[in-house]
């Protein structure tokens, strides 16, 4: 009787912890699908995609990648920060279904990545490079929603606007913005508007402002269909109705497998693959730590979901997905709780999907542009150049080299130009840095101590190398290794040479505990020995 109670016992306490969990995550679902639908439509809109591919990759995002995912509060979907790699790809490859193939490439990359416990792959970037990429994609964003900002045709990326013909650039975009739609141009500005009044706390708890956004648009381009200032047909998001089951089934894409043999493919695959790794531990990382419970999500279990999910997305005609910072965010800050609260929305934009796209065409692509100016700002903000100018030149200049890399190059590119230059950096702190060194005369007669730092790689050869051969003849060293636990073979070499040579200018050498062989410390393993000590 006593285990038949305690087992009833469990059962209440699981149905009392579900109920009590729904009721936070079931309305904070439906503030997230309120957040992620303009910003579905909008990031396929910028990558050069079907509108179509932005909600599905939503809807996987979050039915299947919450579903395996082990994080309990981050919301996957579409993200800003692949917008140029897919439109670059999608232009590239020529054909969407061959950027499909890459996008499912790039989801077994990520499961392998997860599988080989590469999830702390995002520590090895200096924050500096990312930052940099993610202002780099602000810049971009911004300049590529502009035109549906304005109501003009004009892509300011277009070649076309850059080429050296009699107009000019300038004066092609002179001529783009004296054809503004003024509709457009009301719409972005309220919207804007909005979104900004949205950020200061003043839009009631619980309504997202871009919803009202959407909304305000929606009325706004019904009002000025009755002037002569009537939004066109092309300045409306399309997504398909669907029309019975052969209808739905129609819309799916699906990957073009003939075309794995191209290392263009597999080169996108792999630039996909890495970013939206990196995207998605930096979003995690930030998701934990405004978890109110403080919990601590698996990174290489997240990286296997997102792999899934890619592959997902790219079998049914989506975009690549990442775990998104937005929508995540605003899933903590409307009180979820567990991973049911990403489920839901993928649930609710399913639906919508399915019954409500009429009323999700009425929306102006001036308003889904807006939201993604006010994106792009967030990322490119001019705080940020400040914060990053205050914490020196060797986070500033990576960054804004990296930024500048990705806007004349690609964004690949321009990240390996930002890690060269980090690393440079990092070289040269390390070479300044290899021992302490103390002198005492005594008479004539002076005394050297170097006591060298705990690690000395072979980065501080050069450093240690010039020190001992300027030292002054007739002097007294001594090498102390007393703090260290890890010295380098090329640095050993360095310093036994230096003992054995150095009686020839009368310095007498003495070495203290400095081991003719050094093992590489396992970090872990020397962090436990400490606490037994301890």
């Amino acid at each position: 009787m006593e285990n038949g109670n305690s087992v009833f016992y469990r059962l209440d306490i699981r149905k009392y912890i579900l109920k009590k969990n729904l009721k936070r995550d079931l309305p904070s679902s439906l503030v997230v699908f309120f957040v992620a639908l303009p910003l579905c439509l909008g990031i396929a809109l910028a990558s050069g995609a079907p509108l179509f591919a932005g909600v599905l990759t939503g809807v996987i995002g979050g039915i299947v990648v919450a579903t395996v995912s082990g994080s309990q509060l981050s919301v996957s979907g579409p993200a800003a920060g692949l917008t140029v790699i897919v439109l670059g790809a999608i232009t590239h490859l020529g054909r969407y279904p061959v950027f499909l193939l890459a996008v499912v490439l790039a989801g077994g990359i990520q499961i392998i990545l997860g599988m080989i416990k590469a999830g702390t792959i995002g520590n090895y970037f200096p924050s500096s490079v990312i930052d940099g990429m993610l202002a780099a994609i602000g810049l971009i964003l911004i300049l590529k929603q502009l035109p549906h900002a304005l109501g003009i045709d004009l892509d300011f990326l277009d070649e076309s606007v850059f080429r050296n013909d009699h107009e000019g650039a300038y004066a092609a975009i002179g001529n783009a913005l004296m054809q503004f739609n003024p509709a457009a141009l009301i719409i972005t500005a309220l919207s804007i508007a909005t979104l900004i009044y949205g950020t200061k706390d003043r839009i009631p708890k619980g309504i997202p402002a871009p919803l009202i956004v959407v909304v305000m648009g929606v009325a706004l381009g019904l009002a000025f269909n009755q002037t002569a200032y009537a939004l066109r047909p092309e300045q409306m998001v399309k997504i398909p109705v669907v029309q019975g089951w052969e209808g739905f089934k129609a819309l799916f894409v699906h990957p073009d497998f003939s075309a794995i043999g191209s290392r263009e493919v597999w080169t996108v695959a792999l630039t996909i693959a890495i970013v939206a790794s990196l995207e998605t531990l930096l979003s995690l990382e930030a998701i934990d730590k405004i978890d109110p419970i403080k919990r601590v999500s698996p990174t290489n279990r997240e990286l296997v979901a997102q792999g899934m999910g890619n592959i997902c997305s790219g079998m049914l005609g989506g975009l690549p997905l990442t775990s998104v910072i937005v929508r995540s965010s605003a899933n903590v800050n409307s009180g979820a709780r567990t991973k049911m609260s990403a489920i839901l929305h993928g649930c609710w934009l399913l639906l919508a999907l399915l019954a409500i796209p009429g009323l999700i065409n009425m929306i102006p692509l001036a308003c889904l542009a807006s939201i993604l100016l006010v994106t792009g700002y967030k990322l490119t903000r001019i705080s940020l150049f400040k914060e990053m100018y205050a914490r020196g030149w060797d986070q500033f200049v990576p960054f804004v080299v990296t930024l500048i890399a990705i806007l004349l190059t690609d964004l690949l590119k321009g990240v390996a130009v930002g890690m060269v230059l980090s690393i440079f950096y990092l070289l040269r702190i390390n070479m300044r840095n290899p021992f302490f060194y103390r002198i005492q005369e005594e008479g004539d007669q002076k005394n050297l101590r170097l006591k060298l730092a705990e690690e000395v790689s072979f980065l501080n050869k050069a450093a240690i190398q010039v020190v001992l051969n300027h030292i002054p003849k007739e002097t007294n060293v001594i090498i102390d290794g007393n703090n260290s636990r890890y010295i380098d073979p090329d640095v050993l070499e360095t310093i036994f040479n230096f003992q054995h040579h150095a009686y020839t200018k009368g310095i007498v050498v003495t070495l203290e505990n400095i081991r003719k062989h050094y093992s590489v410390p396992k970090l872990t393993d020397q962090i436990i020995q400490d606490i037994n000590r301890k």
